[in-house]
Protein backbone atom coordinates (compact mmCIF):
# COMPACT_ATOMS: atom_id res chain seq x y z
CA UNK A 1 0.00 0.00 0.00
CA UNK A 2 3.20 2.22 0.09
CA UNK A 3 2.57 5.04 -2.00
CA UNK A 4 4.89 8.71 -1.36
CA UNK A 5 1.05 10.18 -0.51
CA UNK A 6 0.75 7.70 2.47
CA UNK A 7 4.39 8.10 3.33
CA UNK A 8 3.75 11.97 4.08
CA UNK A 9 0.40 11.81 5.52
CA UNK A 10 1.14 9.52 8.50
CA UNK A 11 4.06 10.98 9.32
CA UNK A 12 3.11 15.43 8.45
CA UNK A 13 -0.18 14.18 10.44
CA UNK A 14 2.30 12.45 13.52
CA UNK A 15 4.12 15.25 13.55
CA UNK A 16 1.46 17.82 13.44
CA UNK A 17 0.07 16.09 16.14
CA UNK A 18 3.20 16.43 18.32
CA UNK A 19 3.95 12.42 18.01
CA UNK A 20 6.70 12.64 15.56
CA UNK A 21 9.59 14.79 14.84
CA UNK A 22 10.82 16.65 11.78
CA UNK A 23 13.45 14.33 11.03
CA UNK A 24 10.75 11.64 10.72
CA UNK A 25 8.75 12.93 7.86
CA UNK A 26 11.92 13.86 6.02
CA UNK A 27 13.26 10.42 6.57
CA UNK A 28 10.71 8.66 5.60
CA UNK A 29 10.03 10.92 2.19
CA UNK A 30 14.00 9.86 1.47
CA UNK A 31 12.82 6.19 0.94
CA UNK A 32 10.80 7.28 -2.48
CA UNK A 33 13.54 9.76 -3.92
CA UNK A 34 16.92 12.04 -2.78
CA UNK A 35 15.22 14.90 -3.71
CA UNK A 36 11.75 16.59 -2.71
CA UNK A 37 10.64 20.06 -4.06
CA UNK A 38 7.18 21.90 -3.78
CA UNK A 39 5.52 24.03 -6.20
CA UNK A 40 2.03 25.68 -6.15
CA UNK A 41 -0.61 25.10 -9.00
CA UNK A 42 -2.89 27.98 -8.56
CA UNK A 43 -3.01 31.65 -7.00
CA UNK A 44 -5.04 30.79 -4.02
CA UNK A 45 -2.84 27.56 -3.30
CA UNK A 46 0.09 29.83 -2.98
CA UNK A 47 -1.70 32.01 -0.74
CA UNK A 48 -2.95 28.99 1.41
CA UNK A 49 0.69 27.41 1.34
CA UNK A 50 2.87 31.19 1.66
CA UNK A 51 4.62 29.39 -1.72
CA UNK A 52 6.10 31.55 -4.45
CA UNK A 53 3.61 33.32 -6.77
CA UNK A 54 3.29 34.24 -9.56
CA UNK A 55 6.53 32.95 -10.38
CA UNK A 56 6.82 29.49 -9.58
CA UNK A 57 9.96 28.29 -7.85
CA UNK A 58 10.82 25.02 -6.62
CA UNK A 59 11.12 24.82 -2.76
CA UNK A 60 12.90 22.54 -0.79
CA UNK A 61 11.74 19.05 1.11
CA UNK A 62 12.16 21.47 4.20
CA UNK A 63 9.56 23.88 2.70
CA UNK A 64 7.23 20.80 2.02
CA UNK A 65 6.68 20.60 5.89
CA UNK A 66 6.30 24.53 5.93
CA UNK A 67 3.95 24.14 2.93
CA UNK A 68 1.73 21.49 5.39
CA UNK A 69 1.72 23.18 8.62
CA UNK A 70 0.80 26.54 7.24
CA UNK A 71 -2.18 25.07 5.64
CA UNK A 72 -3.48 23.37 8.03
CA UNK A 73 -2.74 26.45 10.38
CA UNK A 74 -0.34 24.62 13.25
CA UNK A 75 -1.95 24.75 16.85
CA UNK A 76 -5.99 24.17 15.50
CA UNK A 77 -6.88 20.85 16.47
CA UNK A 78 -9.04 18.65 14.00
CA UNK A 79 -12.85 18.16 14.86
CA UNK A 80 -12.78 14.49 17.59
CA UNK A 81 -12.79 11.75 14.75
CA UNK A 82 -10.58 13.63 12.29
CA UNK A 83 -7.29 14.10 11.22
CA UNK A 84 -5.59 17.39 9.62
CA UNK A 85 -4.77 15.45 6.48
CA UNK A 86 -6.30 12.65 4.79
CA UNK A 87 -5.62 10.50 2.03
CA UNK A 88 -7.15 9.77 -1.59
CA UNK A 89 -5.81 6.40 -4.06
CA UNK A 90 -8.45 7.13 -7.04
CA UNK A 91 -8.80 4.69 -9.81
CA UNK A 92 -11.10 5.13 -12.82
CA UNK A 93 -14.62 4.53 -11.61
CA UNK A 94 -13.93 5.14 -7.85
CA UNK A 95 -12.96 9.09 -7.33
CA UNK A 96 -14.08 9.01 -3.76
CA UNK A 97 -12.80 12.04 -1.70
CA UNK A 98 -12.24 14.10 -5.06
CA UNK A 99 -13.77 16.96 -5.46
CA UNK A 100 -15.46 16.75 -8.92
CA UNK A 101 -14.64 18.76 -12.36
CA UNK A 102 -11.31 20.42 -10.80
CA UNK A 103 -7.75 19.76 -12.29
CA UNK A 104 -6.82 18.07 -9.23
CA UNK A 105 -9.25 15.18 -9.30
CA UNK A 106 -7.91 14.59 -12.80
CA UNK A 107 -4.33 14.75 -12.01
CA UNK A 108 -4.78 12.65 -8.75
CA UNK A 109 -6.87 9.84 -11.09
CA UNK A 110 -3.73 10.14 -13.58
CA UNK A 111 -1.00 10.00 -10.50
CA UNK A 112 -3.40 7.04 -8.72
CA UNK A 113 -3.09 9.28 -5.27
CA UNK A 114 -3.05 12.30 -3.80
CA UNK A 115 -3.30 13.62 -0.36
CA UNK A 116 -5.62 16.48 1.34
CA UNK A 117 -4.64 18.97 3.95
CA UNK A 118 -6.91 20.39 6.00
CA UNK A 119 -7.43 23.86 6.56
CA UNK A 120 -9.66 26.42 8.67
CA UNK A 121 -13.19 27.81 6.82
CA UNK A 122 -12.63 24.38 4.65
CA UNK A 123 -9.62 25.70 2.87
CA UNK A 124 -8.32 22.61 1.86
CA UNK A 125 -5.10 22.18 -0.67
CA UNK A 126 -4.43 19.09 -2.54
CA UNK A 127 -0.77 17.15 -2.38
CA UNK A 128 -0.05 15.32 -5.43
CA UNK A 129 3.46 13.61 -6.49
CA UNK A 130 5.47 12.86 -9.18
CA UNK A 131 8.83 10.61 -9.83
CA UNK A 132 11.64 12.97 -11.74
CA UNK A 133 14.30 10.54 -13.50
CA UNK A 134 17.89 12.09 -14.96
CA UNK A 135 17.45 12.38 -18.83
CA UNK A 136 19.96 9.85 -19.21
CA UNK A 137 18.29 7.19 -17.30
CA UNK A 138 16.18 6.85 -20.74
CA UNK A 139 19.17 5.21 -22.56
CA UNK A 140 19.42 2.84 -19.34
CA UNK A 141 19.68 -0.69 -19.82
CA UNK A 142 16.27 -1.75 -20.17
CA UNK A 143 16.54 -4.66 -17.40
CA UNK A 144 18.15 -2.35 -14.63
CA UNK A 145 15.28 -0.82 -11.91
CA UNK A 146 15.66 2.80 -12.76
CA UNK A 147 15.68 5.13 -9.73
CA UNK A 148 13.93 8.35 -9.01
CA UNK A 149 16.16 11.40 -9.08
CA UNK A 150 13.48 13.53 -7.35
CA UNK A 151 10.04 14.41 -6.77
CA UNK A 152 8.30 17.07 -7.13
CA UNK A 153 4.55 17.59 -5.31
CA UNK A 154 2.19 20.32 -6.87
CA UNK A 155 0.09 21.48 -4.21
CA UNK A 156 -3.45 22.76 -5.60
CA UNK A 157 -6.16 25.26 -3.87
CA UNK A 158 -9.63 22.86 -3.27
CA UNK A 159 -13.52 24.79 -3.40
CA UNK A 160 -13.73 22.77 0.00
CA UNK A 161 -12.58 20.30 2.20
CA UNK A 162 -13.93 16.78 0.91
CA UNK A 163 -15.98 14.70 3.18
CA UNK A 164 -14.70 11.20 2.82
CA UNK A 165 -16.45 8.21 3.74
CA UNK A 166 -15.49 6.39 6.54
CA UNK A 167 -14.77 3.08 6.07
CA UNK A 168 -14.89 0.61 9.16
CA UNK A 169 -11.74 -0.98 10.06
CA UNK A 170 -13.55 -4.23 11.43
CA UNK A 171 -15.95 -4.41 8.21
CA UNK A 172 -12.98 -3.82 5.81
CA UNK A 173 -10.83 -6.58 7.77
CA UNK A 174 -14.00 -9.28 7.37
CA UNK A 175 -14.57 -8.28 3.56
CA UNK A 176 -10.94 -8.48 3.55
CA UNK A 177 -10.85 -12.63 4.64
CA UNK A 178 -14.15 -13.43 2.98
CA UNK A 179 -12.57 -12.15 -0.72
CA UNK A 180 -9.03 -14.17 0.18
CA UNK A 181 -11.16 -16.88 0.59
CA UNK A 182 -12.82 -17.16 -2.23
CA UNK A 183 -10.34 -16.31 -4.89
CA UNK A 184 -7.76 -19.21 -3.07
CA UNK A 185 -10.20 -21.36 -3.76
CA UNK A 186 -10.41 -20.47 -7.28
CA UNK A 187 -7.13 -19.96 -8.32
CA UNK A 188 -5.73 -23.05 -6.68
CA UNK A 189 -8.16 -25.58 -8.98
CA UNK A 190 -6.36 -23.95 -11.70
CA UNK A 191 -2.92 -25.06 -10.26
CA UNK A 192 -1.03 -21.81 -10.90
CA UNK A 193 1.78 -22.38 -8.70
CA UNK A 194 3.70 -25.28 -11.26
CA UNK A 195 3.11 -22.82 -14.07
CA UNK A 196 5.94 -22.35 -16.54
CA UNK A 197 8.36 -24.07 -13.99
CA UNK A 198 7.81 -21.68 -11.28
CA UNK A 199 8.07 -24.05 -8.15
CA UNK A 200 8.06 -21.56 -5.43
CA UNK A 201 5.23 -19.15 -6.22
CA UNK A 202 5.11 -18.04 -2.25
CA UNK A 203 8.97 -17.34 -2.79
CA UNK A 204 7.46 -14.99 -5.24
CA UNK A 205 4.92 -13.42 -3.14
CA UNK A 206 7.57 -12.83 -0.11
CA UNK A 207 9.86 -11.31 -2.53
CA UNK A 208 7.05 -8.87 -3.13
CA UNK A 209 6.69 -8.05 0.46
CA UNK A 210 10.20 -7.36 0.81
CA UNK A 211 10.44 -4.72 -1.75
CA UNK A 212 7.93 -2.49 0.51
CA UNK A 213 9.30 -3.53 4.00
CA UNK A 214 11.61 -0.75 4.41
CA UNK A 215 8.64 2.13 5.17
CA UNK A 216 7.70 2.47 8.60
CA UNK A 217 4.66 3.97 9.99
CA UNK A 218 4.59 6.50 13.67
CA UNK A 219 4.41 4.70 16.85
CA UNK A 220 0.84 5.94 17.58
CA UNK A 221 -0.31 3.61 14.29
CA UNK A 222 -2.70 1.29 16.21
CA UNK A 223 -1.76 -2.83 16.39
CA UNK A 224 -5.19 -3.90 14.22
CA UNK A 225 -4.79 -1.03 11.47
CA UNK A 226 -1.35 -2.49 10.92
CA UNK A 227 -2.26 -6.04 10.84
CA UNK A 228 -5.29 -5.07 7.98
CA UNK A 229 -2.38 -3.25 6.12
CA UNK A 230 0.25 -6.69 6.31
CA UNK A 231 -2.76 -8.88 4.78
CA UNK A 232 -4.02 -6.30 2.23
CA UNK A 233 -0.33 -6.14 1.20
CA UNK A 234 -0.37 -9.51 1.30
CA UNK A 235 -3.00 -10.63 -0.83
CA UNK A 236 -2.20 -7.99 -3.04
CA UNK A 237 1.47 -9.54 -3.88
CA UNK A 238 -0.51 -12.46 -4.39
CA UNK A 239 -2.32 -10.77 -6.77
CA UNK A 240 0.74 -9.38 -8.11
CA UNK A 241 2.21 -12.98 -8.58
CA UNK A 242 -0.56 -14.76 -9.95
CA UNK A 243 -1.38 -12.06 -12.52
CA UNK A 244 2.20 -12.88 -13.82
CA UNK A 245 1.49 -16.24 -13.90
CA UNK A 246 -1.74 -16.76 -15.51
CA UNK A 247 -0.24 -15.96 -19.07
CA UNK A 248 1.89 -18.96 -18.73
CA UNK A 249 -0.36 -21.05 -16.90
CA UNK A 250 -3.45 -20.72 -18.13
CA UNK A 251 -4.56 -23.37 -21.00
CA UNK A 252 -7.86 -22.21 -21.87
CA UNK A 253 -10.15 -18.95 -22.30
CA UNK A 254 -12.07 -21.03 -19.97
CA UNK A 255 -9.78 -20.94 -17.01
CA UNK A 256 -8.72 -17.33 -18.20
CA UNK A 257 -11.88 -15.88 -17.35
CA UNK A 258 -11.91 -18.05 -14.07
CA UNK A 259 -9.08 -16.08 -13.08
CA UNK A 260 -9.77 -12.89 -13.46
CA UNK A 261 -13.03 -12.84 -12.03
CA UNK A 262 -11.45 -14.09 -8.96
CA UNK A 263 -8.95 -11.54 -9.33
CA UNK A 264 -11.15 -8.39 -10.08
CA UNK A 265 -12.85 -7.94 -6.77
CA UNK A 266 -9.62 -8.32 -4.81
CA UNK A 267 -8.50 -5.22 -5.89
CA UNK A 268 -11.35 -3.50 -4.74
CA UNK A 269 -11.14 -4.96 -1.61
CA UNK A 270 -7.58 -4.47 -0.78
CA UNK A 271 -7.83 -1.08 -1.60
CA UNK A 272 -10.84 -0.14 0.78
CA UNK A 273 -8.80 -2.03 3.56
CA UNK A 274 -5.99 0.14 3.00
CA UNK A 275 -7.73 3.42 3.12
CA UNK A 276 -9.81 2.27 6.23
CA UNK A 277 -6.12 1.45 7.75
CA UNK A 278 -4.54 4.37 6.79
CA UNK A 279 -7.11 6.78 7.91
CA UNK A 280 -7.49 4.51 11.52
CA UNK A 281 -3.62 5.74 11.44
CA UNK A 282 -4.70 9.26 10.43
CA UNK A 283 -6.81 9.73 13.36
CA UNK A 284 -4.83 7.77 16.14
CA UNK A 285 -2.69 10.77 16.28
CA UNK A 286 -5.05 13.46 17.34
CA UNK A 287 -6.30 10.95 20.17
CA UNK A 288 -5.84 12.21 23.68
Amino acid sequence: MWCPSVSLSVWANAWLAGSAAPDDVLDALSAWAPRHSVTAYDEAAAGRTGLPWPDVIDAGVVSLLQTVRTAVRRGEKPPPGHSAIGVVLPVPGDVRGLPAGTQFQEDALAAGEALIVYGPKSEAIGLIPEFEYDEEDDLADEDQATEPCAMAWTAYSLPASPTFEQIDLGEAEYTLKSAVRSAAEALSALQLGSAGGVDDPRGLVEQVLEANRHHRVPDNSPTRALQVLENAAHVDAIITVSSGLMPIGIQSSSEAQIATDALRPLESVVRSARMAAVNTILRSAWQE
